[in-house]
């Protein structure tokens, strides 16, 4: 049986999911501003901003950055399964292309960071950048 007319054909689907899992798929593409997370609504724009600022992510922020990657990784997974076989249009699949790709991104940015250790010889506008990036973080796993 043939899809109705607004649903993906199976062709269009198939070129919607290499989009989305090119590797360069995120290079030269409009970051949107949020994504969702489950039932959260995460700043992915203001997210990739703050987190070009640090420097590293300090070691008592490491277990938040690990789970924040399980679960865009999780996130990321669903909108696929959900892109793959869900019985949806041409605009909603875009949506969940731009979606998974803003989800790469922020997975991307978090790879990116380097490791800092806060020490002593921290000066004081570091502590305040370390003190902002864990305030961040925390805000955007409510």
């Amino acid at each position: 049986m043939p899809p109705a007319s607004d649903e993906l054909s199976r062709t269009e689907r198939r070129d919607l999911l290499e989009r989305a899992n090119r590797q360069s798929a995120t290079i030269g593409q409009q970051l949107p501003e949020t994504i969702t997370v489950g039932d959260d609504e995460l700043p992915l724009e203001e997210f990739v901003i703050e987190t070009r600022k640090v420097e590293g992510i300090p070691d008592d922020v490491q277990p938040l950055v690990r789970e924040t990657e399980r679960e865009l990784t999780a996130e990321r997974k669903r909108l696929v399964e959900r892109l793959e076989s869900a019985p949806i249009n041409r605009e909603e699949a875009e949506k969940l292309v731009e979606m998974i790709v803003g989800i790469d991104r922020a997975k991307s940015v978090l790879r990116s960071l380097r490791r800092k250790r806060f020490g002593a010889e921290a000066s004081s506008a570091a502590l305040d950048d370390h003190e902002r990036w864990l305030d961040f973080m925390s805000s955007i796993r409510g």
